[in-house]
């Protein structure tokens, strides 16, 4: 049986990072689109190039770096929205345009205030301003699964007639199920036209059904499917684009097909959004969690050890996640070093290398041995860490012995305009303690939502990689740190979400004065 091709879309650069909580400035975005490009995605949404001047550089900026992939930028059906995509794509050597319009009754009367009509005639027009730009235009209609059937079918067959190339049905806010969507799209791919376009599911997760009915709509007649790394998104998140994947590719018997995706990419992927969003990925995760191929149960590890397939349908080196886990020492060189980084799934530049080697060495020397999670560790901690304006020049803590001396921290900061600030302070604890003089230091006071550590890798001088959650008057930030020092990890962790809140606040005073 001839196998048919599915394109992935990924949209962990706009509806994912739309997300609050899930922001990144620019050149985190590019990082990603890399990452993303390197895996093989067949088209990597960008962004959406009228939300803000920044919006429209990170797009820009990834159209002009990213060759493999289809770049992406969406906007609704208006002409400034669609002049501002066409402009900020078109650098990409494959460039596309994704325009929607809402189309379900709620949408028609509550939010456009439009009729039928009208609405067609807004996306027609749309469309046909997109093609201006690039022969290569994908239309949604917002709220598809909640709009009648018959005037679906309506906007549809409207839409591929005014030229769009790929026709998306989204389950806008995850209320389908996959024996529902996998109807609709056997209905529309009998629609006039439907076989000269690519038709495309795009599912939230509110009922935790999205990967269930991206697979199901496939089923149906759908050859692309969107979604998102880690399934971010907004509320519940996006179609998790790992889990698909895999499930096409751990099931080709059933789904008969073929994409264009290196699944060992997806690990080092996964990981490289956690790092940079401050977002973990839950322990029970599947296809990225650690627990996804860790085996505790006496039953379970003694059928792995007899044959990995009793209990696992994937090889974890599958998605890049090595089995060697080869050992590094104090004696072991940069070759080495950059070597077992590339088994990871990383790419190293010189300057890049030079300043994990730094860290590499010094975590040697405390540990004995440095395994593959602690190098992991390292290297996607480098990728935030060296990014100020404040770092961490040092830190005691002492947890308070007796009644009458309560715990207590001091730190000393450094800024890049050449500050050197210190702060000693008490508090209930020394985590808490060093939480507050950092705030203190920076003038920046902060809610703490919620603080997490869990070890990366075994032993009793195991890296320790701690997550912060917080919040101001109006935004949510995650901050991220590690060390063999679970204070020391929660304070890297603390001042990430610092830096992340001044490099924000720079980044804006900066698109203001330009505009």
């Amino acid at each position: 049986m001839t196998q048919d091709y599915v394109k992935i879309f990924d949209t962990t650069l706009r509806d994912g990072e739309q997300a609050p909580g899930f922001s990144m400035t620019a050149g985190q975005k590019l990082r990603m689109a890399e990452k993303i490009a390197a895996m093989g995605a067949d088209i990597i949404e960008a962004g959406f190039a009228a939300a803000s001047p920044g919006d429209f550089d990170a797009i820009k900026g990834i159209a002009e770096h990213i060759d493999s992939a289809v770049i992406c930028s969406l906007s609704r059906c208006n002409d400034g929205d669609i002049h501002a995509s066409g402009k900020a794509i078109a650098p990409a050597k494959k460039q596309r345009i994704h325009t929607f319009i809402a189309t379900s009754p709620l949408h028609r009367e509550f939010k456009l205030k439009m009729d039928k009509n009208e609405i067609i005639d807004r996306a027609i027009k749309g469309i046909t301003l997109a093609l201006e730009y690039t022969d290569d235009v994908e239309f949604s209609a917002e709220d598809a699964i909640r709009t009648e059937r018959d005037y679906l079918a309506e906007v549809v067959e409207a839409a591929i007639e005014a030229g769009a190339t790929t026709i998306n049905i989204p389950d806008t806010v995850g209320y389908t199920t996959p024996e529902e969507i996998q109807d609709l799209f056997e209905f529309l791919s009998g629609l006039k036209g439907a076989k000269d376009i690519t038709l495309s599911t795009h599912c939230h997760n509110d009922l935790g059904l999205a990967v269930a009915n991206s697979l199901a709509a496939l089923r149906g007649g759908a050859r692309q499917i969107e979604g998102a790394l880690n399934g971010i998104g907004e509320r519940a998140g996006n179609s998790a684009i790992e889990e698909v994947i895999m499930a096409l590719k751990t099931r080709q018997d059933f789904f008969n097909a073929t994409m264009n995706i290196k699944t060992e990419q997806i690990y080092a992927a996964s990981k490289l959004l956690s790092t940079i969003t401050g977002n973990p990925v839950p322990r029970n995760k599947a296809i990225v969690g650690k627990n996804a191929f860790a085996h505790e149960s006496g039953i379970h590890q003694h059928g792995v050890l007899a044959n990995r397939e009793t209990y696992e349908i994937m090889k974890p080196e599958d998605i890049g996640i090595s089995e060697e886990n080869i050992i590094l020492g104090k004696h072991s060189g940069r070759a080495a070093l950059k070597s077992r980084a590339e088994k990871l799934g990383f790419t190293l530049q010189d300057n890049q290398l030079q300043s994990v080697f730094v860290e590499f060495k010094k975590l040697a020397d405390e540990k004995r041995e440095v395994f593959d999670s602690d190098l992991e560790a390292l290297i996607l901690g480098e990728a935030i860490g060296s990014q100020g304006p404040w770092t961490l020049e040092s830190l005691y803590v002492s947890a308070g012995s007796d009644e009458n001396r309560r715990p207590e921290a001091t730190v000393k900061l450094a800024h890049e305009d050449g500050r050197i600030e210190q702060a000693v302070v008490e508090a209930a604890g020394p985590v808490n303690a060093a939480f507050i003089a950092i705030s203190d230091i920076t003038k920046t006071p902060l809610h703490l939502e919620s603080f997490t550590v869990q070890s990366v890798s075994e032993g009793r001088d195991a890296m320790a990689e701690a997550a912060v959650r917080v919040s101001t008057e109006f935004e949510t930030y995650q901050g991220f740190g590690t060390s063999t020092d679970t204070v020391l990890a929660g304070a890297k962790a603390y001042l990430d979400v610092i830096n992340r809140i001044e490099r924000r606040a720079v980044r804006q005073k900066s698109i203001s004065a330009q505009h």
